[in-house]
């Protein structure tokens, strides 16, 4: 029988520095050592066992027989520490996965305790460094067991006999209930003294605490609260810890499309992606992130705002170009498997607005001020105002021509308008004025350029036809207010030709055997953050119950872990792309905050909902375009702008 799993049926844990996936047949078939961005010594994720797994299970399990998959996992409370249990005619028995936050060599701890009579186990590594491309030479040291290839090292401990057998190593046992046998794997430079034996339970003590400790500091008490700490949980996993730097997700090439070319490396920080997940932990009470991420910042960034790139890597590096790996077949053969990334060197404009705006966002929440954040916040500002007049390849990363992608704009309109706040606060040494003639001809060319007004809708870029789930954005970011019509009609024009059935929403529309307007070829599933977005926009514009409705579809769509990917399939009812994705994570946080926010509000008075706002009037302070094509809207209980406002921090 062919082993494939799902990519819903895999649990991450990690320490901060790198993860695991673990499958719930007991397989870890992704890790990356020492980093989030190292070559993987498992990489059977990508390919098959042959280009590296490590399970632990039951015997009987072992050749994909139904008793492969656990009775039962989860996550033990609060925690990133994996419990997975199996139920076998002879007894019960639980596999504890865990990766304790880092001291200094990473490890990998997998505890087997018996619960109930006696089950036989087998635990078989495949290490395979290199993505899977090359055999260590597997051999005893002092009574551990090492596999060594290059500068790696990999050191095996456990209780139990290991034996080395084309390239595997094996070790058969049986655990009683009321025993535990323990293995650790840890990693450490080949040439250098071999790391300690590592003390499994002090770990697993050690890491439990780390986590109650962490998920204390969470001030969320809203609906979903579960669901809500472990997105936390998850963001947190994805922060490298030593520098602030937080990746898109922990792993590379998971398809958008099962056997598509859509399948990138997202082991790296993007500035969208990072300021976004700063967002959601400073909406949630955790500062600490956010002044290591600044700081980050300025190292990547260093005196060379003109050439700020969208990404970099977990420590600032720049060089992050792209190839392929010819030798792993890629997940369900969606090839090609790709490492590094050729997006580095796009323009994004868009990143710009979400770098300023979660500068705002820790001003507003308390983070201490910066002198050098502040700096290199007034020269990303003087440079943008240069240049966002030009097209870009926008927040899709499009691998086409450029355009005047209209969310691109908006973005650029939000670092100008939150500069300008933050300098009327005081919390910026500059002279707002030039920036306000600057925001208002942004505001006044978008809704001009980037408006259909024949259909009643923004559209993706000037001139285009197509539509973005980008777009919903436009009323969360404050530029125009919810009740304005043309955000009415941006909502429903989306709804219309973007979204499914369920309400899912797809980013744009894809042209299946031709290149599409991002230059590729194939299509992709729905996006989980973009359908977020249109859960933010169907309770802004006043359609709340429709909103929770479609937020309670959306929670759904998580393992039974909590999980998310990047994408869904509705047709074939599976997560799609790398996983888990902190876009998704994050916009379940945003929701679910914005949903408390919004249904513990009284609903706002018919002339309050309609009431111009700055945001919509134009420099002169005639309206702009305040009625729409079609009239004024009749929708009751529209959030107006100052409430937006209030609910960004």
């Amino acid at each position: 029988m062919t082993r494939s799993p799902r990519i819903e049926q895999y649990g991450l844990i990690g320490d901060m520095q790198t993860s695991a996936h673990v499958c719930d047949d007991g397989s870890i078939d992704w890790l990356c050592l020492p980093r989030f961005d190292s070559a993987a010594v498992f990489a059977g994720l990508l390919g098959t066992q042959k280009h590296g797994t490590w399970r632990i299970a039951p015997a009987a399990a072992t050749d994909q027989s139904p008793a492969a998959a656990p009775a039962e996992r989860r996550y033990r409370g609060d925690s990133l520490v994996l419990e997975s249990v199996w139920r076998t005619p002879t007894g019960s028995v639980r596999v504890v996965d865990f990766m304790p936050p880092r001291d200094e060599s990473p490890q990998v701890v997998r505890i087997v305790e018996g619960v109930a009579g006696a089950v036989p186990m087998v635990s078989v590594m495949r290490p395979r460094p290199g993505y899977g491309r090359v055999s260590p030479w597997i051999h005893e040291a002092g009574g551990r067991m090492v596999a060594e290839a290059g500068a790696d090292a990999l050191w095996l401990d456990t209780c139990v006999q290991q034996v080395e057998k084309d390239g595997a190593v094996f070790g058969a046992f049986t655990v009683a209930a009321g025993q535990t046998v323990a293995f650790a794997l840890s990693w450490g430079p080949s040439h250098a003294a071999a790391p300690e034996v590592p003390d499994p339970d002090a770990a697993l003590a050690k890491t439990l605490a780390f986590w109650q400790d962490w998920t204390r500091q969470c001030t969320y008490s809203g609906p979903h609260r579960k669901a809500v700490v472990r997105s936390l949980i998850t963001l947190k996993a994805m922060t490298y810890e030593p520098s602030g730097g937080i990746v898109a997700a922990p792993t590379t090439s998971l398809p958008e499309e099962i056997g598509g070319e859509r399948n990138w490396d997202y082991r790296f920080t993007w500035l969208r992606d990072a300021s976004m997940t700063l967002a959601a932990l400073l909406g949630t009470g955790y500062r600490q992130e956010a002044q290591a991420w600044r700081q980050w910042l300025l190292r990547a960034v260093a005196g060379d705002p003109e050439h700020l790139q969208i990404m970099y890597g977990i420590t600032g590096e720049r060089d992050l170009r792209e190839q392929e790996l010819p030798w792993l077949p890629g997940y369900e053969g969606s090839a090609p498997v790709r490492v590094g990334n050729g997006a580095a060197d796009q323009l994004q404009l868009d990143v710009y607005g979400e770098v300023v705006e979660t500068l705002y966002l820790a001003h507003r929440s308390g983070v201490a001020h910066c002198a050098d954040t502040a700096l290199l916040h007034q020269q990303l500002v003087k440079h943008l105002a240069q240049r966002w007049q030009e097209p870009d390849e926008g927040i899709w990363e499009i691998r086409g021509p450029r355009r005047h992608f209209v969310h691109s704009k908006v973005m650029a309109w939000v670092a100008v308008d939150r500069t300008i706040r933050l300098a009327e606060a005081g919390a910026l040494d500059i002279d707002a004025s030039a920036f306000v003639q600057l925001r208002d001809a942004i505001h006044r060319e978008v809704c001009a350029e980037g408006f259909d007004p024949a259909r009643n809708t923004f559209t993706q870029s000037y001139g285009s036809d197509e539509l973005d789930a980008a777009l919903l954005l436009i009323p969360r970011v404050g530029f125009l207010p919810p009740d304005d019509p043309r955000v009415v009609g941006t909502v429903e024009a989306v709804q219309r030709e973007l979204s499914t059935a369920d309400g899912f929403v797809r980013r744009y529309p894809t042209a299946g055997d031709r290149a599409g307007v991002d230059g590729l070829t194939g299509d992709e599933g729905t996006f989980v953050l973009c359908s977020f977005w249109l859960v933010d926009a169907l309770a802004l514009t006043g359609r709340l119950n429709e909103a929770h409705a479609l937020f309670e579809r959306l929670l759904a769509l998580r393992n039974d872990l909590g999980l998310l990917a990047e994408e869904y399939d509705p047709v074939r009812q599976r997560q799609l792309g790398n996983f888990p994705q902190a876009f998704s994570h994050k916009g379940l946080i945003q929701t679910a905050r914005l949903l408390q926010q919004l249904s513990s509000r009284p609903c706002p008075a018919p002339d309050e909902a309609s009431a111009p706002t700055p945001a919509s009037t134009g420099p002169s302070g005639s309206t702009a375009n305040p009625k729409g094509p079609h009239g004024p809207s009749a929708r009751p209980a529209l959030v107006p702008y100052s409430t937006v406002e209030e609910l960004h921090v």
